[in-house]
């Protein structure tokens, strides 16, 4: 955690007004490898977009960033645990370090987010630290939004088929019959194959072009709600053309009904008011689950890699390793024993050098030799 101020450019006027607040009305800039630890609001009616070092949000009051302008910084990092409230948007173009506490934005008001710029990207969002709003994309095309609500991370895994020019997104802890921000999107409105829909959970997700999610569940889902056989869950949104839940099943959900993931296929984000989760009328797709593999990656020479004795029978196989909320971590073809706890997708900003975090993984193979399909856990330490 750095809590301190480096080096800054002041072209015009910046001060700290009363004690209570950074006031920028002129050019303030942090220049390369400058640092600056802010433990005041933030009030920027002058240009913040000229950065290459870091800005943090520290202390242990609530702070606000506000004022005409978003600023623009190139590292981020967050280390309060009463929150930094965004009445103006953030813009970033490097990493966001999350290390406690959220950047909170309004719902009702979509225009202030923390976007992330071209090859910006977060790192160590939790629970404790994450967007509890809206967050952004600007010129990319791939993205995990680290949102959630005051309580937990429930990130969306966004995959377009193009570079998105703007996209949105947040999630809500409330019921589609009632939202707080909308109005009503009855659960019992619902297009065919779709039986369930959820009534605790919703993300909204704003884009013009074609993409396929990941949405993840936990026990707070409430899923047995929904269904006994997590299968047959399906991602559904609510369209605006017909206003009723329609299906946008794609590829198996992985996991159980305490925790997993699912995927959508192809839909433009634009053309649905929200997503959640639902079950499906049609037959789940048959996907045998096998024991589940501890892997304690620590070099002792026990259980220090992934070994699934079921692929010796199947030479010709598949394997893929995602995290709890579906962001792939780890593949490979014909594979026998390769995965010792780190990710080789490219995928992950951070893990490579160190190795993934302790936790709860899902795999998926593929034994093309006997035409069988497998899912299973494995728990990972070190």
């Amino acid at each position: 955690m750095r809590k301190y101020i480096g080096y800054i450019a002041i072209g015009c006027s910046a001060w700290i007004n009363a004690q209570t607040a950074l006031y920028n009305i002129g050019n303030l800039e942090v220049h390369t490898g400058g640092q600056v630890g802010l433990h005041t609001n933030l009030i920027n009616d002058g240009i913040l977009d000229d950065n290459l070092g870091l800005v943090g949000f520290y202390g242990d009051t609530q702070l606000t960033v506000s004022g005409a302008f978003a600023p623009t910084f190139f590292d981020l990092e967050i280390a309060n645990p009463n929150n930094v409230v965004l009445q103006t948007g953030i813009n970033t173009f490097n990493t966001t370090n999350f290390i406690t506490g959220n950047f909170e934005t309004p719902r009702t008001f979509t225009d202030s987010y923390l976007n992330y710029l071209f090859d910006a990207a977060p790192t160590n969002s939790s629970n404790v630290s994450k967007v509890d709003g809206y967050a952004a994309i600007t010129n990319k095309q791939n993205f995990i939004f680290p949102v959630g609500d005051a309580v937990q991370l429930s990130p969306l895994v966004l995959t377009s088929a193009e570079l998105n020019q703007l996209a949105k997104c947040a999630y809500f802890f409330e019921s589609a019959n009632s939202p707080s921000t909308f109005p009503s999107f009855n659960t019992a409105s619902k297009g065919e194959d779709v039986d369930l829909v959820s009534a605790t959970e919703f993300w909204r997700l704003e884009g013009n072009i074609p993409s396929t999610v990941q949405l993840s569940w936990n026990e707070r889902s409430a899923i047995p709600l929904l269904t006994d056989d997590p299968l047959a869950l399906i991602v559904v949104g609510w369209s605006k053309a017909t206003n009723q839940w329609e299906s946008l099943a794609g590829a198996p959900s992985v996991g159980d009904i305490t925790q997993g993931f699912v995927s959508s296929s192809s839909f433009v984000p634009d053309e649905y008011e929200i997503l959640t989760l639902a079950s499906t009328l049609g037959a789940p797709q048959e996907l045998i689950s096998i024991d589940n593999y501890l892997v304690t990656a620590n070099g002792d020479g026990n259980n220090d890699s992934l070994v699934i004795p079921e692929l010796e029978q199947s030479p010709n196989n598949s394997l893929q390793i995602f995290d709890r909320f579906g962001l792939k971590v780890f593949e490979m073809e014909n594979y026998t024993d390769e995965f010792r706890g780190f990710a080789n997708t490219g995928t992950i900003v951070m893990g490579k050098e160190k190795g993934l975090p302790t936790g709860v993984y899902f795999f998926v193979v593929e034994m093309r030799d006997l035409k069988l399909d497998f899912q299973g856990f494995l728990y990972l330490t070190r």
